[in-house]
């Protein structure tokens, strides 16, 4: 019987793959394992189903796609003959008839033991019971004389799961992820971890993704647990990295050595961040060329384009201002400074032709009748077609520039800003907006393609918010201040509060049951508007669910106290 090690080297590959890319990611797996036994690794840890890319959604139930990344796997098995590092890789396994989100075991040549999810997420948006089958929960592997237990994801956000694997005989445990960014993320991620590693009295290694898929950003942020809770590794967010942590054994048990700690950044620097990666990988993976945008003079779209261009440089991003009568000189200026500032190209066309000739034509139509949100409308859904117009021409994906306020409310406009493949700010409301402006003005994020220092002039975050779609309009003629429309909003959207229990913020009642009705009746909006990078707990799309037709109002403590009011 082998002398138990008392060392061992554990190399953490918090890497980007990319779904369904099952070659692609195999040869990232390999070349990772390559620099991981450069540097003396025992063992390699990649993150969750990373031969497949996180989450593939229905994909997985393809049965030529398991079949691809089980040969994936054994393909990777195969290498380890070599005497080079063992591989915990994760992967979609089918067996028996039915599906796990599993994590397989590689050394000496062969696939030498598979662990099953047993914990599978059905909430926000994870779907994984839609997809995969729980396991039954196992004991850790031996992996050379060391006993790893290998919770997956979820398994270790309730106890169950680290428990077992502690009463039967783990000694480290290694949990690869693929844990979404949200703002309050991180701290749950720590709280967590912390309470395993109290629970079990054993160190635990945390490895995240990163990476944009769709409409979700992966943060990365892994980092290592010692038994006693001493942090001793933190991987840097939004990077790929390969690390490898060294450990020995003390007194019966395991001790990982301090590593680098990378420092958690601030909210809005994680943020800007989320958008940065979540557009880069969207565009990227998706292999668009460039993007295009329109670019009014106003916030949203000046801080789009500053995205853009830190995402993709100035060259990949075509910003174009397409004015009507109602557009100031201001807004003129403001969008040529934003181009200019940036280095992206820019040009000018105009809507007042095609504008009167729509016009012209639906006049027998419309005769009788003053003009309204009908003509309004037209100008926007003019511009999404002059700009669908260049992407189809040049190839360009369009972006759209809407906030998280205007789309909770329907401000905004079906088949015109709606228009395009994807949207930056999607899920950032405008107070956010305008915090965020600031923050680029102040910052340049590393990795970063866009200049330094201010991007986005002081007037375009000074003035009032406008759609200048008719003479002297200001966003506050018909929405409630975005300070007093956002604090609602997020009361009904990401806290589901009570309206009662809104009212006692000291919010009016009137504007709260103004703004919830809103909130309702756009849902239909949407679910036709383009994906964006979810960076809140309940972003719009795959997170909050709502229904199209629906007649609910909380209208219990309103006629309350309309009728308590009423007696004043």
């Amino acid at each position: 019987m082998s002398t138990p090690p008392n060392t061992f080297a554990i190399a953490l590959a918090q890497l980007n793959p990319v779904v369904g890319d099952i070659s692609g990611n195999l040869r990232r797996a390999r070349a990772a394992r390559a620099k991981a036994a450069e540097q003396g690794a025992d063992l390699i840890l990649f993150s969750e189903l990373f031969i497949v890319g996180y989450t593939p959604e229905d994909l997985v139930l393809k049965p030529a796609l398991q079949q691809a990344a089980m040969t994936a796997v054994t393909a990777l098995a195969a290498d380890t003959a070599d005497g080079g590092p063992a591989v915990l890789i994760g992967t979609p396994w089918a067996e028996d008839g039915a599906l796990y989100n599993a994590v397989a075991y590689l050394d000496s040549g062969a696939v030498r033991g598979l662990t099953f999810k047993t914990d599978l997420p059905n909430y926000g948006v994870f779907d994984e019971k839609r997809v995969f089958r729980a396991g039954n929960p196992k004991g850790p592997f031996n992996i050379r004389g060391v006993r790893i237990g290998v919770p997956i994801c979820e398994d270790i956000w309730t106890p169950d799961l680290v428990e077992t694997l502690s009463e039967t005989g783990a000694e480290i445990l290694l949990s690869p992820n693929g844990s979404p960014f949200d703002a309050l993320k991180r701290e749950f991620r720590m709280n967590v971890v912390v309470a395993r590693v109290v629970e079990s009295g054993l160190p635990l290694v945390y490895l995240n993704q990163i990476g944009g898929q769709d409409e979700l950003v992966f943060d990365g942020g892994s980092f290592v647990l010692n038994a006693d809770r001493h942090l001793a590794l933190q991987l840097p967010s939004w990077e790929e990295s390969i690390v490898v942590t060294r450990w020995t054994r003390t007194n019966g048990a395991w001790v990982s050595a301090t590593g680098d700690l990378a420092p958690n950044e601030d909210m809005d620097a994680a943020l800007y961040a989320g958008m940065v990666l979540g557009l880069k990988d969207y565009v990227n993976k998706n292999r668009f060329k460039s993007v295009v945008l329109g670019l009014s003079g106003g916030i949203d779209s000046a801080l789009s384009a500053a995205v853009a261009v830190d995402a993709l440089g100035a060259a990949r991003v075509r910003c174009v201002m397409m004015p009507s009568r109602f557009t100031s000189q201001d807004s003129l200026d403001d969008a040529a400074e934003v181009a200019t500032v940036l280095g992206t190209p820019y040009e000018t066309i105009s809507i007042e032709a095609a504008f009167g000739t729509m016009t012209q034509t639906l006049a027998p139509a419309f005769a009788g009748r003053a003009p309204d949100i009908a003509e309004e409308n037209l100008q926007s859904r003019i511009r999404g077609m002059m700009l669908m117009a260049i992407s189809n021409k040049d190839g360009p994906m369009v972006l759209t520039t809407g906030n998280k306020s205007e789309m909770s409310v329907g401000y905004a406009t079906l088949y015109g800003d709606m228009c395009g493949g994807y949207n930056v700010l999607k899920d950032l409301y405008k107070t956010q907006v305008f915090a965020l402006s600031r923050w680029r003005n102040l910052h340049r994020p590393p990795g970063a393609l866009g200049p330094p220092g201010h991007v986005i002039p002081e007037r375009v975050i000074t003035k009032a918010p406008t759609a200048e779609l008719r003479a002297n309009q200001t966003d506050q003629d018909s929405l409630p201040p975005y300070d007093i429309l956002d604090g609602i909003l997020e009361c009904l959207v990401e806290r589901e509060m009570a309206i009662h229990d809104i009212v006692a913020k000291g919010y009016d009642l009137a504007t709260i049951r103004r703004v919830e009705s809103l909130l309702y009746v756009a849902e239909y909006k949407r679910r036709q508007a383009p994906p964006g990078v979810k960076l809140s707990t309940r972003g719009f799309g795959r997170d909050r669910r709502y229904p199209i037709t629906n007649r609910f109002r909380d209208t219990e403590w309103g006629a309350s106290l309309d009728r308590s009011s009423s007696t004043c």
